[in-house]
């Protein structure tokens, strides 16, 4: 009988977190307009509050720069770069809608000629390059940028509330754990959840900007359009690990391909240097710098990728890997959820002691 009801319960448990899963997923689809926002303000203000406890670790003639004073500083530096990156990547789309017909009849053009190469006669090319309206692709583009931008403002204020509310953070975990003992083991773990996500932040985003700095340089050098807001945009697909590096390659080497149709120079200067680039960094250096902060089962990755985009769109596939991360590096610190983030790992090995990590 004892092993009958703990089969029960153990079904009984399953079914209450599936039943919480489903409904999860289903308020996150809902209300994608009132959640996205403030997921993107959470990222946003965690990036402000890493960017001000440098400022105030690097201090100023030598001197501790004030909280405040780092914070201000954070959040304007924030804001020039967030402002920057819209005006770059809408001035770009718009020269690209312009420059479509071009690299429209150069690319009709290079398969036309790579048919009469090959010998192989393709009765459906002309269907399939109807297909492919790059006019078409980069309006779509514009669009979704428009409805980005139109977003900026609400996350901003989300943003300044969060770093508003942060200063009560501590006083109100006080006043829920009462046992000082037990309230240090709560601190002690928000610590090294808070340490493992930093880092996890810090190391993707200079290695994104050493990754983005260098194929700006090999594409300055070939002489291929729209240099910079394609840097910027290897820069952010680089957060996505394998799709995201692949893409950064792919975009400007067929970009390269069809700005110069007659010659192949370009286009194996790029595909070879962007490659040898995104090998290093992705395979060789992030991870001895990551550590165990990014150990994700590659199918997890592309799992994320998938439900995170399917829920929330372009902006959800750029999230999913993040917080993936965030969930397994948080997961690993309690003993009751160690095993999902087991799951979730590449190997079985995650960061943390189990012994140490549970919060009694």
């Amino acid at each position: 009988m004892p092993e009958k009801g703990s089969t029960q319960m153990a079904l009984l448990n399953f079914a209450l977190y599936a039943a919480i899963a489903t409904l999860t997923f289903y308020l996150l689809i809902v209300g994608k307009a009132l959640i996205l926002p403030f997921v993107v303000a959470i990222v946003f203000w965690y990036m402000i509050a890493t960017l001000a406890r440098l400022y105030g670790r690097a201090g100023t003639w030598g001197m501790r720069m004030p909280s405040w004073l780092a914070t201000v500083f954070a959040v304007l530096t924030f804001v020039a770069l967030l402002s920057g990156f819209i005006d770059l990547t809408r001035d770009n789309i718009s020269q690209v809608v312009a420059v479509a017909p071009i690299y429209q009849a150069n690319l009709e053009n290079l398969a036309e000629r790579l048919v009469t190469l090959t010998g192989y006669h393709i009765p459906t090319l002309d269907q399939v390059m109807e297909q492919v309206d790059l006019g078409a692709m980069a309006g779509t583009l514009a669009s979704s940028l428009t409805a980005f931008a139109g977003n900026v403002g609400i996350i901003l204020v989300y943003v300044i509330f969060l770093l508003f509310e942060q200063k009560g953070f501590a006083a109100k975990l006080d006043a829920i754990v009462t046992d000082p003992a037990r309230r240090e083991r709560v601190r002690s773990t928000l610590r090294r959840i808070n340490g493992d996500v930093r880092t996890y932040i810090w190391v993707k985003t200079v290695l994104s900007v050493a990754t983005g700095s260098i194929s700006y340089a090999v594409m300055r050098l070939v002489g291929l359009d729209f240099a910079e807001f394609w840097a910027v945009v290897i820069f952010l697909l680089n957060f996505i690990p394998t799709i995201g590096s692949i893409l950064g390659i792919v975009f400007p080497t067929l970009l390269a391909l069809v700005q110069f149709p007659d010659d192949l120079t370009p286009f194996l200067v790029v595909l070879v240097c962007l490659g040898a680039t995104q090998v290093i960094t992705g395979n060789v250096v992030e991870p001895r710098m990551m550590g165990r902060s990014l150990n994700l089962s590659p199918l997890v990755i592309i799992l994320s990728l998938a439900v995170w985009g399917s829920i929330w769109g372009v902006i959800g596939m750029f999230l999913s890997v993040p917080i993936t991360v965030i969930a397994m590096i948080v997961m690993a610190q309690f003993q009751v959820t160690r095993p999902l983030a087991i799951m979730l790992s590449s190997d079985g090995i995650v960061s943390g002691d189990p012994e140490r990590r549970e919060i009694a």
